[in-house]
């Protein structure tokens, strides 16, 4: 395969429930299943293992499965809105694929069926592709180069 890079989508689902502060009061706790969907960027020509991919962002997500969001770190001290969950997990599950080899382009998070919030990153990642050459590159440093591209590209987002 000569594409520089492969995108890939997954999706996962997190039975949770969460209440949110409105006007500094809080809400009456309530439950969703959360649809994650990921779009990635896999970079190279290497054999993709999707079910280790699948398991590494399952084992991260377990520690908020079947939980009140309210009353686990880190949301027992932020209010766990849809913003603010989808933001939370975009940098997290984003440093978890860098450490693969992998980009996190765009995370959407839904609460329910018609609703969701959407990170799109991709713009400023395929814009700044062009320093990733993998013609000629071995493969070993392939996840340092990705990990630090990534880490300069969200830089430039938060700041």
């Amino acid at each position: 395969m000569n594409d520089k890079y492969r995108r890939y989508n997954f999706k996962f689902y997190l039975n949770a429930s969460h209440a949110i502060y409105l006007s500094g009061k809080l809400g009456q706790s309530h439950p969703h299943t959360w649809e994650i969907a990921l779009d990635t960027i896999k970079i190279g020509d290497d054999f993709v293992q999707f079910d280790a991919i699948e398991r590494m962002i399952e084992s991260y997500l377990i520690f908020f499965q079947d939980k009140n969001l309210n009353q686990t770190s880190p949301f027992d001290s932020m209010n766990p809105t849809l913003e603010t969950i989808s933001s939370y997990f975009k940098d997290e599950i984003g440093k978890l694929l860098a450490e693969k080899g992998w980009a996190l382009i765009r995370i959407e998070v839904a609460e329910t069926p018609s609703r969701s919030y959407i990170i799109d990153l991709s713009d400023d990642y395929l814009s700044n592709f062009a320093p990733f050459d993998t013609t000629s590159r071995p493969s070993s440093g392939a996840s340092e180069r990705l990990s630090e591209e990534a880490d300069r590209l969200l830089d430039q987002i938060l700041d």
